[in-house]
């Protein structure tokens, strides 16, 4: 098998011989699958009984048409196949609203359901939190048995003896999942739509955030997309901990801040010259206005291959990086992100030789490079919640993309937003997870050695 053939890789933490773990997980895999399978034949045969060709047909040929009508109508509404499964076109969304006010049970929610459950009951496995007789259990088995007075007044206790960030550490491993569970369950058919993305693996990348003058902003931003070259800070540069591993990138990112970037020329142990880039993430700047629109767009520009912080990071490496000098990007939280689309630009090819890519606790996990020999890696910590902002699971559905290779750990030592943190990550990885740390500092091994040429640059915020 050939480095481009190569397919991704993914390891949870929870052991090969963690035999309930597999079955659980293969089982919510399945049955994710299925419901998804299922809600598609749905959305077909509803295509299929609302299609004005159909529908004209009836009038030409009734003693055809009615029986195929009837035939297609029972598909979509018996209990026993499909369920009540009309979706899909205005007369398909119509009569799934009608079927959600008259409380008709859907084959494709039920099993959608049963898959959820299955994930958050893999998080027992490998949650303390989530054992028997915890209060995280208590609450999740009140929202499963329909008691939302009783899962209130849990949560409720629950904040008052831990904390909110001790609290929503503990749930952050199933949020995702326990989220999705309640808007399918809760009989309301408006917010579905993000749950069977949940259930699914699958994003929205298609529907766009609304924004006022989003093609307007754009252009104005890519006007600002610049870079600066800070004057070196001998203090700053002897502080860097220049041992080579990924914790001591995380603790240099930690020390670099938000809205900066350090590139750093390393002579290998092989003699070859290289280019180790560290990308802490944007600073966040509110919008003027307290318009929640500018506010959704302004975060929401961060995921897009187009942001600010993204030009000025390429522009940065195009003018500091030698053509064809390797570079590894090792990004934290949206610095992930904007690794990733480095990763997948042209330049990546061609002007940019990038071998590496690592996204430390990144909301989405860069997707297939634009070179195929770039190594793409993704840790997460579980109870970190920003990666659970890009939808990503304990049990995630699709396979991972060819050459990228998934890294999950669980260490509830940190609360919410502490558990984010590149230093909190840094400690993680040495205490909890030092085979994580041992496997990554294996891939960026031809980065370590003599630190040469040192440049921080300031970018513009996010």
């Amino acid at each position: 098998m050939t480095r481009e053939e190569s397919p991704g890789s993914r390891d949870t933490g929870a052991g090969p011989h963690d035999a309930t773990a597999a079955r659980l997980t293969s089982a919510a895999r399945e049955l994710g699958e299925a419901a998804g399978a299922v809600r598609e034949a749905g959305l077909a045969v509803t295509a299929v009984a609302t299609d004005p060709a159909l529908l004209a047909s009836l009038g030409r040929s009734p003693r055809r048409g009615l029986p195929a009508a009837r035939a297609l109508a029972h598909g979509l509404t018996d209990a026993a196949g499909l369920g009540y499964a009309p979706d899909g076109g205005r007369a398909g969304r119509l009569a799934r609203l009608a079927g959600a006010g008259a409380a008709r049970k859907s084959l494709a929610a039920d099993l959608a359901v049963s898959a959820l459950r299955l994930r958050i009951r893999l998080c027992a496995t490998r949650q303390a939190e989530y054992a028997a007789e915890s209060s995280v259990r208590r609450l999740l088995v009140a929202v499963e048995a329909g008691l939302p007075e009783l899962a209130l007044r849990i949560l409720r206790e629950r904040l008052r003896v831990r904390g909110a960030g001790r609290t929503l550490a503990a749930l952050t491993p199933a949020l995702g999942d326990v989220s999705a569970w309640s808007a399918l369950a809760d009989g309301n058919p408006f917010n579905d739509a993000a749950a069977w993305h949940t259930v699914t693996g699958t994003s929205d990348d298609a529907v766009p955030l609304p924004g006022p003058r989003r093609e307007a902003r754009a252009g104005s931003l890519r006007s600002r997309a610049k870079a600066v070259a800070e004057p070196p800070d001998p203090a700053f540069l002897d502080g860097l901990d220049n041992s080579g591993g990924i914790t001591a990138h995380l603790r240099n990112l930690a020390a670099l801040g938000h809205g900066r970037m350090l590139t750093r020329h390393v002579t290998g142990p092989d003699g070859v010259a290289r280019c180790l880039v560290l990308l802490p993430g944007p600073g966040f700047v509110l919008p003027r206005t307290a318009s929640p629109q500018e506010l959704a767009a302004a975060v929401a520009e961060l995921g897009r291959a187009g942001s600010p912080y993204t030009l000025a990071v390429r522009e940065a490496l195009l003018r500091s990086v030698p053509e064809g000098m390797p570079v590894a990007l090792v990004g934290h939280g949206h610095g992930g992100v904007t690794a990733g689309h480095l990763a997948r630009a042209p330049e990546a090819g061609a002007r940019l030789r990038l071998t590496h890519v690592v996204a430390v606790g990144s909301p989405a996990p860069p997707r297939r490079p634009h070179d195929p020999r770039t190594r793409v890696t993704a840790l997460t910590e579980e109870h970190d919640l920003t990666p659970r902002l890009g939808g990503r699971g304990p049990v995630p559905l699709l396979p991972p993309p060819p050459g990228l290779l998934e890294i999950t750990w669980a260490d509830p030592s940190y609360d919410v937003p502490q558990c984010h943190g590149a230093e909190a990550y840094a400690q993680s990885l040495d205490k909890t997870a030092p085979e994580v740390r041992d496997r990554v500092d294996e891939l960026l091994a031809p980065y370590r050695g003599r630190a040469g040429r040192t440049v921080v640059h300031r970018l513009p915020a996010g």
